[in-house]
């Protein structure tokens, strides 16, 4: 029992099943219309052929009356009775026999002599004796009160029915074979394809993460299965390898700045300070834990975006909006700093992302261009419709970055050595380029001769 169970839980077995079903129904269906258009045919082209005889009866009955008819039926009842051959029987109003080829009115005939009537005859022309054969005729009453049978011999179409429902029934059996034998093959090419998916995650649960569902080249449904697996594999592959990294960097760039703490702290404890030392000692790990949180932060919001797991917290977002409100926001600072900061924001810009993200993306670019411009320089914030979606250019007249760095700036913690004395730390386009990525958007760092211009392209909304 508990074999059967597993037997019929399998995908191939219930797959063959319900084929077998559906095409065994379907196949029944049309043999049914076959079986029912051929009979059908032949009984009508025997109901004419009666009626068309008791057309004539009836009129020999009109011009030759009851004898004349009864001559007609005794000639006709001695034909020849090789082949399907009619059946008669002229009886008078009681039902006693006055002519004909059938020695009694059947028994199961209505009892008003009227209408259609199938009953069995005896036929010695076997010659292993007598036969049950059976007849159809139409019962009719003439005038004089009498009652006609005129039928046919029906045996032959009985037979006939019994050989095309056997064939048929054949038919059947055979189709639903080879449809079991087309869904069992079906299924178990289906089976060899989802075991070879089953065998790469069999491998991949088993810790090889290098591992890819194959393909086979067809572009069914199983590839486009393998293709979405593997992208999700790939984007599972990058989400480690960013949490390593971020431990690492935590390891290695946030060790310095704690031993730098610990150490003052140290010295200050080991050197019986006064209280004005001892506060500007503490000011300074406080100053020094805010710079490690501020960085421990980023991180962690740089590893967010990256995992896209914001992406389901998109809204509609006033890009044009969030543009002035940035260029609004280092405006001060940008005129404290001796800088013109200038901007050209096109109205009407939207697109669907996250708000605060976006802020704050903008924010790290104008906050890089206000700290590496020099006194006396320009900044221009640009927001622009385009064929391809929405633009937005921040370009200063600062040193800028060579070509050869430009793409590794955006790595976590990299800081060009014209900057190293500058405050902060290497996370900033670190985040610009995962908003980026996050919104789908293409991030280009170009020379704005002189200077840095950072270009934001965001795809239109489908």
């Amino acid at each position: 029992m508990l074999r059967l169970r597993k037997f019929l839980r399998s995908t191939t077995v219930r797959f063959a099943l319900i084929t077998i079903a559906l095409f065994g129904f379907l196949i029944s269906a049309i043999l049914g219309l076959v079986y029912v258009a051929t009979v059908g045919v032949i009984d009508r082209q025997m109901d004419e052929t009666i009626r068309a005889e008791i057309v004539g009866l009836t009129e020999q009955y009109r011009q030759r009356g009851l004898p004349g008819l009864i001559r007609v039926i005794e000639e006709r009842s001695r034909g020849e009775r090789t082949g399907p051959y009619s059946v008669y029987l002229l009886t008078d109003s009681v039902y006693r026999p006055m002519a004909g080829n059938l020695s009694a009115w059947p028994a199961s005939a209505d009892p008003r002599g009227e209408g259609w009537v199938e009953f069995p005859i005896l036929s010695s022309e076997n010659a292993g004796g007598k036969q049950v054969r059976t007849a159809r005729a139409q019962l009719f009453k003439l005038p004089g009160g009498q009652h006609l049978l005129v039928g046919r011999e029906n045996t032959e179409r009985a037979r006939f029915n019994r050989l095309i429902t056997e064939a048929l029934i054949g038919a059947l059996v055979l189709g639903i074979l080879v449809v079991a034998a087309g869904g069992y093959l079906v299924s178990r090419m289906l089976s060899a394809r989802l075991e070879t998916i089953n065998r790469g995650s069999r491998a991949i649960l088993a810790g090889d993460l290098g591992e890819r569902m194959p393909l086979n080249g067809s572009g069914d449904a199983f590839d486009h299965l393998a293709e979405n697996l593997n992208l999700m594999l790939d984007r599972i592959a990058r989400l480690m390898t960013g949490m390593r990294g971020v431990a690492n960097d935590i390891a290695h760039d946030l060790r310095t700045p704690i031993n730098r703490m610990r150490s003052r702290l140290e010295i200050t404890l080991l050197g019986n300070p006064d209280a004005a030392e001892s506060r500007e000692a503490l000011a300074a790990t406080i100053k020094e834990t805010d710079e490690i949180l501020a960085t421990f932060n980023a991180l962690l919001g740089i590893s967010l975006v990256e995992s896209g797991a914001l992406k389901a917290e998109f809204k509609e977002v006033d890009l044009s909006g969030v543009a002035q409100d940035t260029v609004e926001l280092y405006e001060p600072l940008a005129q404290e700093r001796g800088l013109d900061l200038r901007s050209a924001i096109a109205p009407g810009l939207h697109l669907r992302g996250n708000r605060h993200l976006l802020s704050q993306a903008l924010a790290n670019l104008l906050d890089n261009a206000v700290k590496y411009t020099p006194s006396g320089g320009t900044l221009r914030l640009e927001a622009m419709a385009t064929e391809e979606g929405s633009r937005i250019i921040v370009a200063d007249s600062g040193p800028g970055i060579p070509a050869e760095e430009r793409a590794r700036v955006l790595e976590r913690f990299v800081r060009l050595e014209d900057s190293r004395g500058a405050p902060g730390s290497g996370l900033g386009l670190s985040l610009v380029a995962a908003v980026a990525a996050l919104h789908d958007a293409r991030l280009d760092l170009e020379d704005n001769a002189p200077g840095l211009r950072v270009i934001l392209s965001f795809p239109a909304e489908s």
